[in-house]
């Protein structure tokens, strides 16, 4: 159980660029860096393209004044000089930016959080990839649902082979809040999203999609994706050439099949995610608005729930679990599970221990990566009519 005690010798002084007041998302970060301060504690940030606005907003999180930049090439500068600099940056800018503040960071010398997608080219990610190995700092991708608990325990059961051999992937993230089209020219944080030179080339298939592919390397990571064939649409007109709606095929090396229905026009739903994996003798089911339960359902036999938090668990679901049964978790708790093994992450690379790298489960580089070949392929098989397209 993770009371909150440290797991590293002192928290890393950590900065964020984005993320500011009017973000959708900044408050994620904060929330899941610092629930355990014993792993980051925030001292600089550029949180805004308007200066005023970053140092009003940081002021009233009661930060230094003299620590609020207006860019990130200025924070970057500035805190290198210091004794006290910051040692991790989290970029939670609109996508077109990450590649350059990501690239920015590692040149600096800092371990970078990015949010996803990471890029907008494989070839882009390759070359994070290359300036990470040489400035021995890495990258992590907040896939900000990952960190439930019963995610590990899926994966577990799934790899221990109580569900038999896979067969088939079922996945959804399909909600209803996009089908209003006046928040696009309204929301700050929708603005960017349905524009294709911020946004790059799709719309749900990176803004959702990534989440839910991430979370199915993560339960089943002995599977190898072969094949996407990818349909999209743009219901609301005003969007094309990005979608707001897209259904997925997949083809795995080992012969399981799989399914990705992606959108923010679900008209009415509040569920977001869920995650249906089928094997040979049984099924697992976690739906993110119920994060604290595990369907399992073994053929010929009563449906089980399994609940978060119980002794029947496996260790790893057990590791980092809160609050103890009949308290429930949320979002923030994932995310600041993340973060927990973020920082884990960084202290074992410094201190060049790669095995508990190696043994840590968290969405990295190569997991960034991978998530943008995804969105790259499902655009390239949607665009040549909806046909099957080789993954790798």
């Amino acid at each position: 159980m993770l009371i909150g005690e440290k797991k590293i010798e002192r928290p890393f002084r950590w900065g964020i660029v984005g993320g500011g007041r009017t973000s959708g998302v900044g408050y994620k970060h904060r929330l899941g860096a610092m629930r355990d301060n014993t792993s980051f504690v925030l001292k600089a940030a550029a949180f805004d393209l308007d200066f005023q606005r970053c140092v009003d907003f940081g002021k009233n999180l009661c930060m230094d004044e003299d620590r609020l930049y207006p860019d990130y090439k200025a924070m970057f500068e500035a805190e290198a000089k210091r004794e006290d600099g910051i040692e991790a940056v989290d970029i939670a800018t609109p996508n077109f930016q990450h590649f350059e503040v990501c690239k920015a960071a590692l040149e600096a010398g800092l371990h970078v959080i990015c949010e996803k997608p990471l890029f907008f080219e494989i070839e882009q990610g390759e070359e994070i990839k290359r300036i990470s190995e040489k400035t021995g700092k890495i990258v992590c991708v907040t896939y900000g649902f990952s960190g439930f608990d019963l995610l590990t325990q899926m994966r577990h059961m799934i790899l221990s082979g109580d569900i038999g051999e896979v067969t088939m992937v079922d996945l959804r993230y399909a909600h209803g809040f996009g089908c209003d089209p006046t928040g696009d020219t309204q929301a700050e944080g929708q603005k960017w999203r349905v524009d294709p030179k911020k946004s790059g080339p799709s719309f749900v298939l990176g803004d959702l999609s990534t989440h839910t592919f991430y979370i199915s390397e993560l339960v089943c990571p002995q599977l190898k994706l072969k094949q996407v064939l990818c349909d999209r649409q743009s219901f609301i007109r005003s969007r094309a050439p990005l979608e707001d709606n897209a259904y997925v095929l997949m083809r795995y090396e080992s012969g399981a099949v799989g399914r990705m229905w992606a959108s923010a026009v679900n008209a009415g739903d509040m569920s977001s995610q869920h995650i249906r994996i089928v094997g040979t003798k049984a099924s697992l089911e976690w739906n993110d608005m119920h994060p604290d339960e595990l369907h399992y359902e073994v053929q010929g036999k009563p449906a089980q729930t399994l609940v978060r938090a119980m002794d029947y668990l496996s260790d790893d679901a057990l590791e980092y679990e809160r609050l103890g049964a009949l308290h429930y978790t949320g979002l923030i708790d994932s995310w600041s599970n993340l973060y927990n093994r973020f920082a884990v992450a960084m202290d074992a690379k410094n201190r060049g221990d790669e095995q508990t790298r190696r043994n840590l489960v968290y969405p990295d580089l190569e997991h960034g990566i991978k998530g943008i070949r995804w969105v790259t392929k499902c655009v390239e098989s949607a665009d040549k009519g909806g046909v099957w397209v080789d993954f790798e």
